[in-house]
């Protein structure tokens, strides 16, 4: 059975993913101030922020609800995507990894977007993950 849409999410994951978000800005600001070391600092974060993602839905996965059988390997897939474009991320230049990883986390809410409308991830979750995902992208993107 699909995940109903008002399936809520714990409390503690809307103020623990929005302290998520304090590297990003912290590291974009010293970016934008021109610390050296500050994109290669949000790369490492983006690219472990981006797998990160991509575990939710071996979660997912692994715990499916009865009757999403027929997902499971979209997910498993979905899984691995984004660990893998984190890594090419780290292999490409700063500015160009910057900026795939950007595209990844919005990439990766485009994807949970359509499986929300499938019934497979929470509204919730996609609500908070969107706010996540632009904050994020912003910073990744103001860094490149």
């Amino acid at each position: 059975m699909p995940l109903p849409d008002a399936t809520p999410i714990p409390p503690l994951a809307r103020p623990l993913g929005f302290a998520g978000l304090i590297p990003f800005v912290g590291l974009a600001g010293l970016s934008l101030l021109g610390v050296a070391w500050a994109p290669g600092a949000i790369a490492a974060y983006g690219a472990t922020i981006l797998a990160f993602l991509g575990a939710v839905h071996w979660g997912f996965a692994l715990r499916a609800l009865p009757g999403e059988d027929h997902a499971g390997a979209a997910r498993l897939v979905l899984g691995v995507v984004p660990s893998l474009l984190a890594w090419v991320a780290l292999l490409l230049p700063t500015a160009a990894g910057l900026w795939l990883l950007a595209a990844g986390i919005l990439g990766t809410a485009a994807v949970e977007t359509m499986a929300a409308r499938r019934g497979l991830v929470p509204a919730e979750y996609l609500r908070l993950r969107w706010w996540l995902s632009a904050g994020a992208a912003a910073a990744l993107m103001a860094s490149g």
